[in-house]
């Protein structure tokens, strides 16, 4: 292993919980991150993602629990091993920059300790700078730089640190839409580049989608769903997961009929001669209340006249860049937002909303734990 490929460490959090005070951060946490995998936390403000990922850090110890990192327990009943000896670096969503230092300097700061020669150090610090794009910058100092500069300075200063485990603590809810995803990618790709195991946080389930390998979805402190986002968008485990990971549309269901398995035919109530196919990822009990979740991507819209489909009048028409999004109202109070089509239906336009089983699920709307 090349000193400028930092070998990817593993992570095991067992049982973690974190109370402050009568408020209970984390809820018995189990978590297990294989190297080199690309983890994204996502949840709401106060789903205990920001506490996670500081007790992973060492800024905070948890009330309960064992941390191992790289088969070493940092946190556990017998001790607690201080953040600079945990061996990995981290990037926050304040940028934390010495402002006193200049960018080459920053770059250079978690090199101090290193056995490369200067010469070496300089060179790691100029390439990392070329690659994130700031190499122009490298005599400036941070109260010179807009945000995004200051975001890419970080970065680049974490991956100098040359650790196998890199956190990002919401690094890009600072900057506007356009610098998010242009930074978003040079994440992606630097880290992957790296070959380290990273965790990010965020309450933005596109940028988690974008740029996991894995996603945890945590509630109140507790992890609700761990895997791909593959998996997560086409199979939620619960309401929770299902309305924070993006809906069209939800609705109760008057009546609900298996059809074989995970598969069921519902009626709504403003379309009862229609009948939706639907899937179910866990159980679905008729005698409880259950409800129909539609992703966007599940609904279609085609003209008034076709034979298929809920019947529906638009309601708005928003152009995106590759087509048109519209709102439509399917009821007398229900809406689907975010249909996408090529074509654009104007307002007040009659239309027929088409749904694909495969991205609508049968669930209780009131279960928002496993």
């Amino acid at each position: 292993m090349t000193a400028t490929q930092p070998r990817a460490v593993g992570v095991s959090v067992e049982g973690v919980t974190k109370e402050f005070g009568d408020k209970v951060a984390l809820d018995g946490v189990n978590l297990t991150v294989a190297p080199g995998t690309f983890l994204v936390l996502l949840g709401p403000s106060g789903s205990g993602k920001t506490t996670l990922l500081r007790c992973v850090a060492g800024i905070e110890r948890p009330s309960a629990g064992v941390i191992t990192i790289d088969d070493r327990v940092v946190v556990g009943p017998r001790g607690f091993v201080a953040p600079e000896k945990r061996g990995l670096a981290m990037v926050f969503q304040d940028y934390a920059l010495w402002p006193h230092l200049t960018v080459a300097k920053n770059v250079a700061f978690p090199l101090a300790t290193s056995r490369r020669t200067k010469a070496e150090r300089s060179a790691r610090v100029s390439d990392l700078l070329e690659r994130v794009g700031i190499a122009h910058l490298a005599e400036r100092y941070p109260n010179e730089l807009s945000g995004g500069e200051q975001q890419r300075v970080a970065l680049a200063r974490a991956l100098s640190a040359e650790v196998g485990l890199v956190l990002f603590d919401e690094p890009l809810s600072n900057l506007d839409a356009d610098r998010r995803e242009q930074l978003r990618v040079e994440i992606a790709t630097l880290t992957r580049a790296a070959g380290v195991t990273a965790i990010y946080i965020t309450h933005d389930q596109s940028e988690a989608f974008a740029l996991a390998d894995r996603v945890g979805v945590l509630n109140h402190g507790r992890l609700v769903q761990l895997d791909t986002p593959e998996a997560i968008y086409r199979r939620p485990i619960n309401a929770f997961v299902a309305r924070f990971t993006g809906l069209a549309g939800e609705f109760p269901v008057s009546s609900v009929t298996m059809t074989g398995t995970d598969c069921y035919d519902v009626t709504l109530p403003f379309a009862l001669d229609h009948r939706i196919s639907a899937t179910a990822t866990q159980p679905v009990d008729p005698a409880e209340p259950v409800s129909l979740f539609v992703r966007a991507a599940g609904v279609t819209l085609a003209n008034a006249n076709e034979p298929q489909g809920v019947p529906g009048v638009v309601l708005d028409a928003a152009f995106n860049g590759r087509g048109y999004d519209h709102v439509v109202r399917v009821g007398p109070q229900d809406v689907l937002s975010k249909v996408f089509s090529s074509h654009r239906f104007d307002r007040d336009h009659a239309v027929r909303v088409c749904f694909d089983a495969s991205s609508c699920f049968v669930m209780n709307p009131g279960k928002v734990s496993s």
